[in-house]
């Protein structure tokens, strides 16, 4: 029997749900909260849609982490969200203890599962649950990239007026100001990107993609992006359970790649029933490679903040 829990079950958490049933590629998906009666009653309305939309998948609503033993795949969606003005450093301190505590609950009741972290700041909350679960890093593994291409790619779509299903965006690095859109990876039908928006054009869709979280944070007010960053992790979800070794970007442990080791970075990987299977590299221009350096330099200086809040 296939499992996958979703822990969290506000906006993003409820919609990573909801598309990981309705796709129908496990038996039961359990979600839980601190919230008493919140992930019961979601779960209650997505099973009742299961014979509009026609899926079996079980949604299971709970406040018990040991309804969640036995879980193939765990996503961290738990912790404090965004508000405007805010960058996602400023959730450090309260994530951290949330991501801790819930690390330690899911290795207790699922010991073998990969876990996905989608909780901000990303890098350093991926970092934190590979070191409480203590599994191997290839099982830990987090949610940015999928979101970052998909929102530079829209950007491009924008601007183009192309088919967004033609257009082939990537972003690597960091999420968030030290993230690294890749152009010379990106194509606009069968066009590099550069053949059809000239380099000022780029640089902005670039830095748009790097604000992207923080636009959306400002247009709600109250809250951040669920849809599209609920995509993205049950897309992730999907190629681990069906063990399908779908390339996709994501948060990922460097051992040597690019000359980097020893941090969380995103980069393209190869997804499979173990997590990450294979770390793909690809041709970076010096100025990209460049950047995926930097990123690595600052995603360490950063989780080094993190160490010094338990000192």
């Amino acid at each position: 029997m296939s499992k996958v829990t979703v822990v969290g079950a506000g906006k993003y958490g409820s919609t990573t749900a909801q598309r990981i049933a309705e796709w129908d590629i496990v038996d039961e998906v359990v979600m839980t909260d601190i919230v008493e009666g919140l992930p019961q009653g979601l779960a209650l309305d997505m099973n009742q849609s299961r014979p509009v939309l026609g899926y079996r998948t079980m949604v299971t609503g709970t406040n018990d982490y040991a309804d969640t033993a036995g879980s193939d795949v765990v996503v961290i969606t738990a912790g404090l969200p965004r508000k405007p003005g805010m960058s996602r450093m400023d959730l450090l301190g309260v994530n951290a203890g949330i991501v801790r505590d819930v690390t330690t609950e899911i290795v207790k009741y699922s010991p073998d599962a990969v876990i996905i972290v989608v909780t901000n700041p990303l890098d350093q909350m991926t970092t934190l649950a590979a070191e409480v679960s203590g599994l191997p890093r290839h099982r830990v593994l987090g949610q940015a990239g999928m979101l970052d291409s998909a929102r530079f790619a829209n950007f491009i779509a924008d601007v183009t007026d192309h088919d967004i299903l033609d257009i082939a965006a990537v972003t690597l690095g960091s999420h968030g100001e030290t993230m690294v859109p890749v152009p010379s990876l990106c194509k606009v039908g069968d066009r590099a990107l550069a053949d059809v928006l000239d380099e000022a054009t780029i640089e902005e869709l670039v830095d748009r993609t790097r604000k992207g979280g923080a636009e959306i944070v400002a247009y709600l007010k109250t809250g951040s992006a669920y849809y599209a960053p609920s995509a993205a992790a049950a897309s992730m979800v999907r190629a681990i359970v069906e063990d399908s070794g779908a390339e996709m970007p994501v948060c990922a442990w460097m051992e040597g790649q690019y000359g980097i080791s020893d941090v969380y970075l995103g980069v393209i990987a190869k997804l499979g029933a173990n997590g990450v299977e294979l770390v793909v590299e690809v041709d970076l221009t010096d100025t990209e490679r460049l950047g995926l350096v930097e990123a690595a330099v600052a995603v360490k200086a950063k989780v080094a903040e993190m160490a010094e809040l338990d000192t």
